[in-house]
């Protein structure tokens, strides 16, 4: 006879735990929950259920066995693994054991419902059945309402893959991350709707339909503030550098409305208060308002307060500087303006590399351990005192200095580098310059990771460099055109090779690598020349002291062109074979940035019916040679990155000379009167058998961050190359020339090529070249990318420059001008790519400033293995 049991609920976490005896064919479901009994339970009916079996709440039994219904695609046995019990296991009913292995399948996220009965009991063993409802999988996404361009990239970054199972999550997650997409690029009203449906082809998967309704694009109209008196409108919304409102004629930056940038121009707005003295300013509120016209105005309500100025400055626990030396760095005196940011800067520091705090000041001394604070005590009337809470600790050693990383490059190339040893004082500004002289290397990402770990107890610290390791190696492809011809490089640059290993079979992994060397093998050939060239450089000659040896050696043949008819004669040559060798000192003073560069090279030409212009005239046979020696006094602070510099500066100061041998020589170098054509070539051939000339020179870049990915360049430059005896003259060799891309064609006969984009490569200056040049230039670049992979940047320019043929002709203030847009991609194993877009402002010297002489226009020009 047939009795119904009684229920009895409890709360268990976030599940139900439905627990049922069955004896024979009868069915019995006692639900049990939690022993919370001040949660409300909600009861349901129980069929079938005619004896309840009765069950020691709390009490141990021993798992007899685990049953599983409601699957419909996953397998019994899968569904046991999941939930981690197994027979033979003791368990409490209700218990942590049956709790947690609810909570499992749960988070496999593969259920949408859980529930657990009891099915049997035998004594003291438990048998029970967990009754699961699978969530469904996803087969097919169609999206309406957008084009198919968008429907793809939604596929791509939403989760929505084929596969996924459908919970509320997903669908919630899907419709915010999309309706957010929109509503970033100004359409503000944007509607999502996304609906399942069963798919039958299959079981428990559905198909899902999105629809968009983006609406139109809303721009911000207004900006209004309230409230405000110590700073007019205009500053405000100044401040504001992510929202701004839309007037004619902007295109630099959109007026759309971003709720997250614009939270964070709130607080600019606080932060502009606050460096005048108005700590206490708030936004009392701030409202979006829809117009009519489909924008929106934004209104924004401020409370200024009052404005505070610094009263008494007090250090307190400073012992090893003076408070003089301190008030030097912190720059605020008593009756200035309250700025909190600056306040904090100068105390803690703005986290750039040159930062000059207190802080930093400790931990430039080993005060590693040091706690500076800035506190306020007082606040009175208008004026704050603040007190700058010194506890300097002892000083930290550094214990260990490890680096990882770096599979191909040795450690003792990178341990030489560092400025941080074992034993040294903790030195803040000596790790800075270490990942500075790490990026410097050329053979890891710029992104170098100093991980400190200080032992507070032994007061020391270990530093350990995280690197990631890029091509060493480089294949340099270089284009151009110039000269009415193709310029092309192919070259193999291995930049971080290891000569030791040459003979090493196991080490060719494809090449010996790994001791920071540098070996170039390169070939430049257009229709009218070729070069050949191998060089090599040791950057620590003898491996103790950062002093480089360099060697050269290269081959040039160029052959006469004809620019009228483009044809060019093999027959007319010219042929170069030279040599050089170098040593380059870092030096300690005035700072360790300073390097010394001495070079000694040698130079044959060979002139084969050539017709090399000398001023008026034409040499065109003889054999010419070059004996120079050139040294350059550099300072390179830039960094972190070779590529992507963002701070600091690169500056050279060169002279390269040659014996003055008409000083000494006794020779008379005045050119007789009725010259044959041969005599006048032999006169030139023994004027300049041996060149003399001397060659000044200066280049100066400098480097400013307006953020980490800002960045201006600033660049002056100029050369002079000057001469002994008025009677010899300048060389017709180690000219410059200026205009266009700056590829280097020609190069070895010692010509320089000045680049300045929005002209025609070296139209700016005369046939023979010049002999003194200028040039000025700023450059703004963003990085779009710093990965290891391929780096990217974007800029745009101004450049001025010239070539002037002598002193009498020279004018610093007769510039030809240009601007442009280009953009750079490096990639380790090509270098650097890209393309410009410039105009040039001025016409080309040939039209001679005419006044109706056509401008030099847009030009293109395409870089490829030019050098940073």
């Amino acid at each position: 006879m047939s009795k119904y049991t009684f229920i009895v609920l409890f709360l268990l976490g976030f599940f139900t735990v439905q627990i049922t005896a069955q004896e024979n064919s009868s069915t019995k479901k006692t639900e049990i929950l939690t022993t919370n009994d001040t949660i409300p339970v909600t009861k349901k009916p129980i069929k079938n259920n005619p004896t309840q079996i009765a069950f020691q709440k709390g009490a141990e039994y021993t798992l007899g066995g685990i049953s599983i219904t409601g699957l419909k695609k996953f397998s019994e046995e899968t569904v046991k693994i999941y939930t981690g019990l197994r027979t033979g296991l003791k368990i409490k009913l209700p218990g942590d054991k049956l709790t947690s292995a609810i909570k499992k399948l749960y988070e496999t996220k593969l259920f949408s419902n859980v529930d657990v009965y009891l099915a049997k009991l035998d004594g003291d063993t438990a048998y029970l059945q967990f009754d699961v409802k699978e969530l469904p999988k996803l087969n097919e996404v169609s999206f309406s309402g957008i084009k198919k361009s968008k429907v793809k990239e939604l596929r791509k970054e939403t989760e929505l893959k084929k596969g996924a199972m459908v919970t509320d999550n997903l669908i919630v997650t899907s419709n915010n991350y999309i309706k957010k997409k929109y509503t970033d690029r100004g359409f503000l009203k944007t509607k999502v709707s996304i609906s399942t449906k069963k798919d039958t082809s299959d079981i428990n998967v559905v198909n899902m339909a999105i629809h968009v309704d983006k609406g139109s694009k809303i721009k911000i109209k207004d900006i209004i503030f309230k409230g405000n008196k110590a700073f007019s409108s205009r500053k405000l919304r100044k401040a504001m550098s992510n929202t701004k409102q839309k007037f004619f004629g902007r295109f630099w930056k959109s007026s759309k409305y971003i709720e997250d940038k614009y939270k964070e121009d709130l607080e600019s707005i606080l932060e502009q208060y606050s460096r005048k003295g108005y700590r206490d300013a708030r936004i009392i509120s701030d409202k979006l308002v829809y117009n009519d016209d489909n924008t929106i105005s934004l209104e924004i309500e401020v409370e200024e307060g009052r404005q505070y100025y610094f009263n008494d400055i007090i250090f307190v626990g400073n012992k090893n500087f003076t408070e003089d030396y301190l008030r030097s760095i912190l720059k605020i005196e008593k009756g200035d303006i309250y700025n909190g940011a600056v306040l904090k800067e100068r105390v803690k520091g703005n986290n750039t590399p040159d930062s000059r705090d207190i802080h930093t000041l400790y931990h430039n001394n080993g005060y590693l351990f040091a706690g500076v604070n800035a506190v306020e005590t007082k606040v009175e009337n208008d004026s704050i005192t603040v007190e700058i809470r010194i506890h300097e600790d002892e000083k930290a050693k550094i214990k260990k200095v490890t680096v990882i990383g770096n599979d191909k490059t040795n450690d003792h190339v990178i341990y030489r580098e560092l400025r941080v040893k074992p034993g040294d004082l903790f030195n803040r500004t000596a790790i800075i310059r270490s990942i500075r002289e790490i990026g410097q290397l050329g053979f890891f990402d710029t992104n170098v990771s100093p991980n400190v770990k200080p032992d507070y107890q032994n007061k020391t610290a270990d530093i350990d460099f995280t690197v990631i390791e890029k091509g060493g190696s480089q294949i340099e492809l270089q284009g151009g055109y110039g000269g009415g011809a193709f310029i092309g490089t192919l070259g193999l640059s291995f930049n971080n090779f290891a000569i030791r290993n040459l003979f090493k079979k196991e080490a060719y992994k494809p090449l010996p690598t790994g001791d920071g060397q540098k070996l170039s093998l390169r070939l430049q050939a257009s229709r009218t020349y070729s070069t050949y060239s191998f060089s090599f450089t040791e950057p620590w000659l003898g491996g103790k002291k950062p002093q480089s040896f360099s060697f050269s050696i290269y081959n040039s043949n160029q052959y006469q062109f004809n620019p009228t008819t483009g044809a060019v004669d093999r027959g007319q040559s010219l042929k170069i074979v030279g040599a050089s060798i170098g040593l380059a000192k870092r030096l300690q003073w005035p700072d360790d940035y300073f390097q010394l560069s001495q070079s000694l090279s040698y130079q044959s030409f060979n002139l084969n019916n050539y017709g090399f212009r000398v001023g008026r005239d034409v040499l065109s046979n003889g054999n010419l040679n070059n004996l120079s020696y050139n040294i350059e006094l550099s300072r390179n602070s830039a960094g972190p990155s070779l590529i992507f510099p963002t701070y600091g500066s690169q500056f050279s100061i060169g002279a390269k000379f040659t014996f003055p041998y008409s000083l000494v020589n006794n020779k008379d170098y005045t050119e007789p009167a009725d010259l044959t054509v041969q005599e006048k070539n032999d006169y030139l051939a023994d004027k300049y058998k041996w060149m003399e000339y001397y060659k000044l020179s200066f280049k100066g870049k400098w480097y400013t961050a307006f953020t980490n990915k800002l960045v201006l360049m600033t660049n002056v430059e100029g050369g002079f190359l000057g001469h002994y005896n008025n009677k010899v003259g300048a060389t017709p060799f180690e000219r410059f020339f200026v205009g266009g891309d700056g590829l280097a064609a020609y190069q070895l006969d010692g010509r320089e090529t000045i680049g300045l984009r929005g002209y025609e490569n070296n139209r700016l200056s005369s046939i023979q070249g010049g002999t003194i040049y200028n040039k000025f230039q700023l450059e703004l670049r963003y990085s779009i990318t710093d990965k290891p992979s391929a780096s990217i940047y974007t800029l745009g320019f101004l450049e001025a420059g010239n070539s002037y043929d002598n002193f009498s002709s020279f004018n610093p203030f007769e510039l030809k001008r240009s601007a442009g847009l280009g953009i750079r991609i490096f990639m380790p194993a090509f270098g650097l790519l890209g393309i410009d877009f410039a105009h040039g402002f001025d016409s080309l010297p040939v039209f001679n400033n005419a006044p109706n002489a056509p401008k030099s226009g847009w030009q293109t020009h395409f870089i490829i293995g030019r050098q940073f």
